[in-house]
């Protein structure tokens, strides 16, 4: 019933972003066209998560340890102008619960770094991330593949992701480690695929720092 119903609100918090930002796009369409050429365009370098450049992301903060916005089992930079949040609600999506999301709408974009914990268990990080991928309705086209940032090594996987609200395909990633606190998945979404690989250097930059705290 957690998996469902977090699902669910993820979704009621997709369909406000959606709508706020069609409002948007309608001001911009009846005003002045230079609002639109200002918004980064996707790149070569960010087309996906293996390929992006990470160091395109500047570096505005960390996360994971004590005293920053989000406690975790993990610590990681974010990108510049990004908002991390903790979070309390009990949304479950297979092994791991959402603890944190890390907010691109201050940099400009529509999406969220999205970080869930789990206990300590004998499941390595393929299996964690398999079953948190499994767990979420309307994935295609899995890719997975091994990766390291300094003593830690992890899984990561690119998909597509069928948008009821868009009516369309979508691209996400996502990441998981485990560590002796437990399993850890970090998930990029984005409203859109633009939106998405123009978050992927975020993703990147976080992937590439992760360590364990």
């Amino acid at each position: 019933m957690l998996v469902k119903a977090g699902n669910t609100w993820l979704r009621i918090t997709h369909a406000a972003l959606l709508a706020g930002v069609l409002t948007g796009c309608s001001e911009a369409a009846e005003g002045d066209d230079s609002k639109a050429s200002a918004r980064p365009s996707a790149t070569a370098e960010t087309s996906g998560a293996a390929g992006s450049d990470a160091s395109a992301a500047t570096r505005g903060g960390t996360v994971g340890a004590a005293g920053s916005a989000c406690e975790l089992p993990v610590a990681f930079d974010t990108a510049k102008s990004w908002k991390a949040e903790a979070v309390e609600a009990p949304l479950r999506q297979g092994p791991v619960s959402l603890a944190c999301e890390i907010d691109a709408k201050p940099a400009g974009n529509i999406g969220f770094l999205r970080v869930w914990a789990g206990e300590p268990g004998d499941a390595d990080a393929r299996t964690v991330l398999e079953a948190f991928v499994a767990a979420e309705d309307g994935v295609s086209g899995e890719k997975y593949s091994a990766f390291t940032s300094g003593s830690l090594s992890g899984v990561q996987v690119e998909y597509l992701y069928a948008s009821e609200l868009l009516d369309e395909e979508k691209k996400e990633s996502a990441f998981a480690v485990t560590t002796a606190d437990g399993p850890v998945v970090v998930h990029l979404g984005g409203l859109d695929t633009e939106e998405h690989e123009e978050m992927l250097p975020a993703y990147e930059l976080a992937r590439r720092t992760l360590r364990t705290v």
